[in-house]
């Protein structure tokens, strides 16, 4: 793979959001081995933007595996500050799947409650109503009923 190459307002804007970041990968003394390498492409799929600490004190040593995993992942070299590195790669697009059998999920709905005597502020309560029930104008929750279909519409299908 190639390196993804980035203008210097883009490489900015990721290195201003990999800075609250820690790392998810360690680079230890056996250096960059196809374990780091395999955890670093799946922290790439699953974050885009990742920091990787090595635990090497050799400057030039890390400026290579830097590059390294830069090519080897197509990733972009965004940040390189100590023993901290910085890459980044778009996220590849998932696919949703759609589930015809799932119903609508539950929602909250405010109901005022007005009190018998007139003077008195109206109570506000919060019902949850699940997917198989409706809200009355009165403000019970009932259970949905099946829709009617017509005798016709029955012998058609």
């Amino acid at each position: 793979m190639s390196q993804i190459q980035l203008t210097p307002a883009q490489r900015k804007v990721h290195r201003s959001e990999a800075h609250h970041l820690d790392p998810v990968v360690m680079v230890g003394g056996d250096g960059l081995t196809a374990a780091v390498k395999k955890e670093a492409d799946a922290a790439l799929n699953a974050h885009g933007l990742i920091k990787i600490r090595v635990f090497s004190d050799d400057r030039a040593a890390r400026e290579a595996m830097f590059q390294t995993l830069a090519d080897e992942l197509g990733a972009a070299p965004i940040q390189h500050i100590g023993k901290l590195l910085v890459l980044w790669r778009p996220m590849p697009e998932r696919e949703k799947t759609v589930d015809e059998d799932r119903m609508p999920g539950p929602r909250d709905f405010k109901v005022l409650k007005y009190s018998k005597r007139g003077g008195q502020r109206p109570e506000v309560k919060t019902l949850r109503v699940l997917g198989n029930q409706r809200l009355t104008s009165g403000g019970q929750v009932k259970r949905s009923k099946p829709k009617q279909i017509s005798i016709k519409k029955r012998s058609q299908t």
